[in-house]
């Protein structure tokens, strides 16, 4: 078996650690696997120091320009809040922009404003940065549809996708204006699942042409904005993807995605080790799956030996199978390429403590507001329908 080979293969695999530090055995299967990066969750960050520590000893036996994760979007998903600062909801700032028109008059024109959206962005990418991280895995571009409520909460903004597409650019362009990566996810969209994906995998039943229309239609206008677009684990029965999953589904990745969207950044899985996959079929089958469906990057965020039985599948198959070795190889130099162009500035150096205090005080501070202007949104809201309702 070829070096060559097995960096290929531990290029497109992004992996999760256990804890705070590296153990003796993390230090010696990152060795090993050479990884395309890591991803860290809270369970790995006691404070901003420690976690540049982590991210710089675990990126040192990672590929060259290697992705370090994080996800920030604000509200129920902030694997920051304790260490920093609680950043508000996506869906929390975009009710703040409508209230003011701020994302109607950027989904008009198409001119960035200083709307809460593209705060927030700034603000995450401020915070994710200061923590030694070059990517955040957001925003969200489903849409806020009924079925999926009690699913997604406060992560979907809107059951529009115009309003959805005015949210990201605004976000997008906060988090490119600070220096962060940022990865628009779940393709092809979990607005209509009723299901977690992280538990089970989502039968959505939406027909092809309302999914063009309505779900898809964020990343087809932001195509050329996203420089990472994570696939969901959800079947679509009613496409012809049928009842494969996303994240393995050649319909929906290397047809929908690459050709008929024309998108060319990264392809970047939901965890493989979610439920959403791994009761459709083992990892052995899931990750040469995605390769083989067009998948450039793909995430195993929790067991060791999940992440070692993925690299070694990868690599038994590459050994195997010529073709597929091939695939390998054209895979890990295009998503190579791609990695050095996103994270060439490298990592940010570390803020002082007041520049950490001063920066988690703006956080505070805008949370602070945008919850005054929701709160004062929905008192207007109730406001009207009294009055409708005495008419």
């Amino acid at each position: 078996m070829t070096v060559a080979l097995r960096q290929a293969a531990g290029s497109l695999l992004v992996v999760g650690l256990g804890g705070t530090e590296l153990s003796v055995m993390e230090r010696a299967w990152l060795k090993l696997v050479r990884p395309g990066g890591v991803i860290l969750f809270r369970r790995n960050i006691a404070d901003a120091r420690q976690t540049r520590v982590l991210l710089d000893e675990a990126t040192g036996l990672c590929a060259a320009h290697s992705f370090r994760c994080v996800d920030v979007e604000g509200g129920t998903v902030d694997r920051l809040r304790d260490a920093l600062a609680p950043m508000p909801s996506a869906q929390a700032a975009a009710t703040a922009d409508w209230a003011l028109g701020l994302l109607q008059r950027a989904r008009k024109d198409g001119t960035p404003s200083r709307s809460f959206a593209r705060r927030q962005g700034t603000l995450i990418a401020q915070g994710v940065r200061a923590f030694g991280f070059n990517t955040t895995l957001a925003p969200v571009l489903d849409l806020a549809l009924p079925q999926s409520t009690k699913v997604m909460g406060t992560r979907s903004v809107a059951a529009s996708a115009e309003d959805v597409t005015a949210y990201a650019r605004e976000f997008l362009t906060g988090l490119a204006e600070a220096g962060v990566t940022g990865c628009a996810k779940h393709f092809p969209g979990l607005g209509g699942g009723t299901l977690d994906s992280h538990v089970e995998t989502p039968q959505i039943r939406r027909g092809w042409k309302e999914m063009w229309r309505e779900d898809l239609a964020p990343y087809r206008v932001l195509r050329n904005e996203l420089p990472m677009i994570m696939v969901n684990h959800a079947a679509y029965p009613e496409t012809l993807g049928k009842d494969k999953p996303a994240s393995v589904s050649s319909y929906w990745i290397s047809t929908v995605l690459r050709k008929r969207i024309g998108y060319r950044g990264i392809i970047f899985s939901d965890d493989l080790e979610m439920g959403g996959i791994l009761k459709h079929v083992p990892m052995e089958e899931a990750v040469v799956a995605a390769v083989r469906a067009g998948m450039d990057t793909m995430e195993v965020c929790h067991s060791a030996d999940l992440i070692l039985r993925a690299y070694e599948t990868l690599l038994a198959e590459g050994e195997r199978s010529a073709a597929f070795r091939e695939l390998l190889f054209a895979r890990s130099r295009d998503v190579s390429l791609k990695r050095a162009k996103l994270f060439a500035r490298g990592v940010e150096p570390a803020l002082t403590v007041r520049q950490f205090e001063a920066l988690r005080t703006r956080i505070l501070r805008f949370h602070e507001e945008i919850m005054r202007r929701v709160k004062a949104a929905e008192t207007r809201r109730l406001g009207t329908a009294t009055q409708a309702d005495t008419v």
